[in-house]
């Protein structure tokens, strides 16, 4: 197991990273405060792995509450966090109880915001079951649910008190959910590491035959990053921005289409293809290197063709992104594979011809 931590003060927090941690009750106990939990998974992830998380802290004495969601993106809305509230009041829950997240994002990112308002705040543990969610949404602290408006657009900052990474969970994901994920570890080389990213070109298959080796390694560097990120700019008033690459374009994807038709990854790599595409018409990064990147994000069976969307409708939802600053859109682009910065300058004409690959490649 390797362990790091996000630091955040007196709200720092650790991340376990490693395999068949999920039954290791040991590592969960020290943080609750009292023996009672409410467990918030889906019913894909339920079938795999409640019965081993529930069954490892039963026999340490704590008293699980199991709560069990549809699964998908299009669940991660009102109707789905009140199903939360309820089954935590039926059973009397309190400020004491610790909330477990045990899923992908769209779990984490609901259950995160449940614990974040259920009685103005209880404790909370993300025990991510996705390569996205280990190596990116369990870190940081950022809840929600999707609005039909805006993805994400009704959420709180809210650092969990634990990440418990097993890797060993990957082998049972959908090759399409691993791809997903790998877009978000993409993007982590992308905008901060650009020897990350040569690994990654030297490794990806086997990555995604989840060599253990490979995944621990990609999982504890994305999380050094993002941790790093966090730590600096936990609000993201600044720096944090940057972990948004591709997110620009990606959300408005995923609200074009309708949530849950493309998984968030497959609409970040798109969208980091169109912001990699905007860099290049800018002049701040060479033809060569979006070449780089399109083909990595093919060997990681991505798409990289964003889908037919009329270029008005996509400049329409991008105006709901949260990095939007007195009606004017920001977009994180790449100086180089390796770094990124925010960009508010972005001239009309390259836009357009960015947005003229929707349904083009």
């Amino acid at each position: 197991m390797q362990t790091l931590r996000v630091e955040l003060g007196e709200r720092a927090y650790a991340i376990h990273i490693g395999e068949r941690l999920l039954a290791d009750a040991g590592l969960i106990l020290p943080q609750l405060d009292l023996p009672k939990v409410a467990i918030v998974t889906n019913t894909t992830v339920a079938a795999l792995y409640l019965q081993q998380l529930t069954g490892a802290l039963q026999a340490r004495g704590v008293d699980v509450l199991s709560i069990v969601l549809e699964d998908g993106e299009r669940y991660k809305d009102w109707a789905t966090l009140n199903r939360i509230y309820d089954a935590l009041l039926e059973r009397r829950c309190d400020r004491k109880t610790t909330l477990i997240a045990l899923g992908g994002g769209v779990v984490g990112d609901i259950a995160g915001f449940a614990a974040a308002t259920y009685m103005r705040g209880i404790p909370f543990i993300q025990v991510p079951t996705t390569l996205l969610a280990q190596v990116d949404s369990s870190i940081g602290g950022k809840t929600g649910i999707n609005h039909p408006l805006g993805k994400n657009m009704i959420g709180a900052f809210y650092q969990p008190r634990l990440v418990l990474a097993d890797t060993a969970v990957l082998e049972t994901l959908p090759a399409r959910e691993l791809s997903a994920g790998m877009a978000e570890v993409i993007k982590h080389g992308l905008i901060r590491d650009m020897a990350f990213f040569s690994w990654l070109e030297q490794n990806m298959e086997k990555l995604l035959a989840c060599d253990q080796d490979a995944l621990a390694h990609a999982v504890r560097r994305c999380c050094e990053i993002k941790a790093a990120v966090v730590a600096a700019d936990e609000r993201e008033t600044g720096v944090r921005a940057l972990l948004n690459f591709g997110h620009t374009f990606g959300h408005a994807i995923e609200s074009g289409l309708g949530y849950g038709n493309w998984l968030h990854g497959e609409a970040v790599a798109a969208g980091m293809v169109m912001a990699a595409d905007l860099s290049r018409r800018m002049g701040l990064i060479a033809p060569a290197d979006v070449e780089r990147i399109v083909a990595l994000l093919k060997r990681a069976r991505l798409p990289i063709a964003p889908p037919d969307i009329d270029s008005g409708r996509m400049l329409e939802l991008m105006g709901v992104d949260k990095k939007a600053e007195g009606g004017k859109l920001r977009f994180i682009l790449l100086d180089a594979i390796g770094s990124a910065s925010i960009r508010a300058d972005v001239p009309d004409d390259p836009l357009q011809q960015a947005l003229a690959l929707c349904g083009a490649i």
